[in-house]
């Protein structure tokens, strides 16, 4: 991730920037390859949602810190993230984060 003047250049930054914009709404995937919005536990289909925003964060001291968060946007507009480390630190098992994120359209786009 590039330096920036706003402090998105790390994991915590950058979910306070996304906060500040009214975007701090996580998701967490379901083993069923479906989102969970964790604010009010609603059901998303994944075909619904398209990325809008990729950031990804290299451990520079420890590999665990290595992490991607993708800001994704549904059809009514509504904007949150889920993040996920990668390696063998992945949040999920098996191939269910890796195919929920190829079935998403990528529409990268500042925001």
């Amino acid at each position: 991730m590039e330096n920036t003047p706003d402090g998105m250049t790390t994991l915590s930054g950058v979910l306070d920037v996304l906060k500040q914009r009214g975007y701090d709404h996580e998701f967490r995937l379901t083993e069923d390859g479906k989102l969970q919005y964790l604010g009010d536990d609603r059901i998303f289909e994944p075909k619904d949602f398209r990325i809008i925003r990729t950031y990804r964060f290299e451990g520079e001291s420890n590999p665990s810190d290595a992490a991607v968060l993708y800001l994704l946007e549904n059809q009514d507009g509504f904007i949150g993230h889920i993040i996920n480390a990668y390696g063998a630190y992945d949040d999920y098992e098996g191939d269910v984060f890796e195919e929920f994120i190829r079935q998403l359209p990528v529409e990268e786009r500042d925001i």
